[in-house]
């Protein structure tokens, strides 16, 4: 939940002064785990997105998300990515006690739980991360950070293929591949793409924007795949991947992107339900199991 000392009155107020134009209405968006979302609409018919980072541990790192959110949407205009435009910035939280992001609104909506993906919505997701991939930022970002830290090297209770977990700890325990550095959106998912039918038309939450390799930008877009469709739709992705790229699968970025999913001791994870976390288990017995993708 929301910090309840978050002042909402003044986050509307500075967003109205950023715009020049007041804030007349606004609407809590769904789906942020780390902040407060909030369409607004502004006196002169504008539209804007405040994003206000009010969720620990995020809320801590706040100035440093939100201002690698607005440089990446930066970075990202003038070219082929659907990144919204950063209208202000308050990284040190002084109107409202968090750190606050104004941007652009973009058409199209995300998709809904459930809601069919498809062959041509797969295709098009490779498309444009091959697109974005392609980006050469005037300004490297920093090196990206693993989310699976030793210490969630641990066998979960619930998993059904134990030694596929242990054998997944062992292979990040060894060394890293080489990799040449890639501009990454660093949580590239089907649930940060707005969707207009078959057409994306907007990729948002850029705060983990980072430089590594490009395998670990689809890992990461497979496994929310295969937690919310099943492990079909994320094998089909990666294997679009593969063949858009000419590159072949790395097992060591897959298995860090699944394990990311594990929460650190004494935590629940992000995502609670059984059949998600039986999903989990069961995408990292693919990945472990048949790293070629076949």
């Amino acid at each position: 939940m929301p910090d309840p000392d978050v002042d909402i009155a003044a986050a509307l107020a500075w967003a109205g002064s950023a715009l020049g134009s007041p804030v007349t209405s606004y609407d809590a968006l769904d789906g942020g785990v780390t902040s407060t979302m909030l369409a607004l609409r502004h006196d002169d018919g504008t539209e804007s997105v405040l994003r206000l980072m009010t969720n620990e541990p995020w809320r801590t790192h706040g100035a440093e998300l939100t201002a690698r959110e607005r440089d990446a949407q930066l970075a990202m205009a003038d070219t082929p990515v659907p990144a919204p435009y950063s209208i202000a910035l308050d990284a040190a939280g002084t109107a409202a006690g968090a750190a606050a992001h104004l941007m652009s609104r973009l058409p199209g909506t995300p998709l809904e739980g459930g809601e069919a993906l498809g062959e041509q919505r797969l295709q098009t997701m490779v498309d444009l991360l091959v697109t974005l991939h392609d980006q050469r930022p005037a300004e490297p970002f920093r090196t990206f950070q693993s989310w699976a830290w030793e210490a969630k090297w641990v066998v979960p209770s619930w998993t059904r293929h134990p030694a596929s977990w242990r054998r997944a700890f062992g292979v990040l325990a060894g060394p890293a591949p080489a990799y040449e550095p890639t501009f990454l959106h660093r949580d590239f998912s089907h649930r940060n793409l707005l969707w207009s039918g078959d057409a994306i038309t907007g990729v948002v939450d850029w705060v983990e924007t980072s430089t590594g390799p490009a395998w670990l930008d689809a890992a990461h877009a497979a496994s929310y795949l295969a937690l919310a469709y099943g492990t079909g739709p994320a094998l089909d992705l990666l294997r679009r991947y593969a063949a858009a790229t000419g590159a072949t699968p790395d097992t060591h970025w897959l298995v860090m992107d699944a394990v990311g999913y594990l929460p650190p001791p004494g935590r629940q994870p992000l995502f609670g339900r059984s059949d998600q976390l039986e999903r989990l288990d069961e995408w990292l017995e693919v990945v472990v199991r048949d790293p070629d993708l076949s």
